[in-house]
């Protein structure tokens, strides 16, 4: 089921990456991080474990997020020792005495969902967005060639007494025509459509699996019935992308995303969705990735800057050698839009493994034009690391390390960090955290502050 399929490749990337171990570094003291939460404190997880996704902020300060584990004991979703559940959706709410408290807003039941691993989104009403990568009504082969529920889109509404209900919007179909196994967080245009991506399914013939697919961008576009209808704008094929994780859109009406392997040389691409009044899309890849410095498997959403260019990540390549052996660490890099319609990419850092390593994409701006993002894992004990990149007048970008993890504080940090209005960074981590003996003694996972 989701949870044994999540448990084991959760476990062999902790394999995997315990194969190496960075050097220890001192913390660097100006910046302060506190555990605001670590996760499976109640009994049977129900308060939600191993959140997979970022946070994001109401206008009263409070946090809201994901778990791709915990809540309901038992159910659908099984149990394998002692990770339970389909999932969660969660609010934390600042006390008066500095402290928090956790809320769970909704527990899914693998009918409506399970797994949900990616950001949420509010529209302008207080509503909540969000996917899920697994449940639902339809039925999918997954890359392992177990049968699953494809995912599922879903709205959490308040009321005035603070409960929530939620709704799928969209369920996709078996066989995943339109799509399988949602992946990276929404986004709302003006007129409410949402958009997102699959990680799998689609209608294109995908050589690197030809049963899943090599997923799909769709919209989401609600009726004055309260249904909502799903389009898909592209089917990926393989040679221009396969795996899409998230998209962003520009101030034109355009699309742009990354697509994690697939491409020339399979090691990924970035491509640009753009409108016709017709409403068909027409999908142009601006970059592919290839073995070597610019880096390999783009992961995560882009982000733009006030001129039009993009920056993401890389979860491997860039340097090489060193502590991640010959694929690298990864890299942050950018990339410029030319007046010939060509884009130029330029990598703005490569990690060494100290610094961090397997760089999750979804960085952040902050109002100076420093990028901060997350490493899953390096840095001491190959735990993950925070960091920012400062850029310099002649071009050049300067990392620093903001945070370090240690397990207690949580491990393997998930991407989109958010801001709030002090400046204060918060996020989430994967495992790690106060209640070591749940989660097979890797800890359920954190939500942090770090405080300049």
């Amino acid at each position: 089921m989701v949870i044994k399929k999540s448990l084991v490749s959760f476990l062999a990337a902790l394999v995997w990456t315990f194969g190496f171990l960075a050097a220890t570094t001192p913390l660097i003291a100006a910046d302060k991080e506190k555990v605001l939460y670590s996760f499976c404190l109640v009994s049977g997880c129900a308060d939600g474990a191993e959140p997979n996704s970022g946070l994001i902020l109401d206008s009263a300060g409070n946090l809201y997020g994901t778990t791709a584990n915990g809540g309901t004991t038992g159910g659908p979703c099984g149990q394998v020792g002692d990770f339970i559940g389909c999932g969660t959706v969660f609010e934390l709410v600042r006390n008066e005495n500095g402290g928090w408290t956790e809320k769970v807003l909704h527990t899914f039941n693998y009918d409506d969902g399970a797994e949900p691993s990616a950001s949420l989104v509010f529209d302008g009403a207080g509503n909540l967005y969000g996917t899920t990568e697994a449940g639902g009504a339809g039925r999918c082969m997954d890359y392992s060639g177990d049968v699953i529920g494809c995912g599922t889109v879903f709205r959490l509404t308040p009321d005035s007494n603070g409960k929530w209900t939620e709704k799928v919007l969209h369920q996709f179909e078996s066989n995943g025509k339109d799509g399988n196994r949602p992946s990276g967080s929404l986004i709302l245009d003006a007129s409410g459509n949402l958009y997102g991506t699959t990680g799998a399914g689609g209608t294109g013939k995908c050589p690197e699996g030809a049963a899943v697919g090599c997923g799909t961008v769709f919209q989401l576009t609600p009726g004055t019935n309260g249904q909502w209808t799903e389009k898909v704008l592209h089917s990926f094929k393989g040679g221009d992308g396969v795996g899409p994780s998230g998209v962003i859109l520009d101030v034109a009406g355009n699309l742009f995303g990354t697509a994690h392997v697939g491409g020339a040389y399979d090691d990924g691409t970035i491509f640009e969705l753009t409108p016709a009044a017709n409403g068909k899309w027409t999908l142009k890849v601006l970059h592919r990735f290839g073995l070597g410095p610019d880096g390999i498997l783009p992961n995560g959403a882009l982000i733009l800057d006030a001129t039009g260019n993009l920056f993401g990540a890389t979860l491997a390549d860039g340097t090489p050698g060193g502590n991640c052996g010959k694929f690298g660490c990864g890299t942050v890099f950018e990339l410029k839009p030319g007046s010939n319609g060509q884009w130029t990419e330029k990598v703005l850092h490569r990690f060494n493994g100290d610094d961090g390593s397997d760089p999750q994409g979804g960085l952040i701006f902050d109002a100076a034009g420093n990028l901060y993002g997350v490493n899953g894992t390096g840095g001491d004990n190959n735990y993950g690391t925070i960091f920012q990149l400062i850029p310099a007048p002649n071009g050049k970008w300067t990392e620093k390390v903001l945070r370090r993890f240690d397990s207690r504080d949580g491990t393997t940090p998930n991407p989109n960090l958010i801001f709030d209005a002090n400046g204060n960074l918060y996020g989430t981590t994967r495992s790690g955290g106060a209640n070591r003996s749940g989660c097979f003694g890797f800890g359920c996972g954190t939500v942090f502050e770090i405080t300049p």
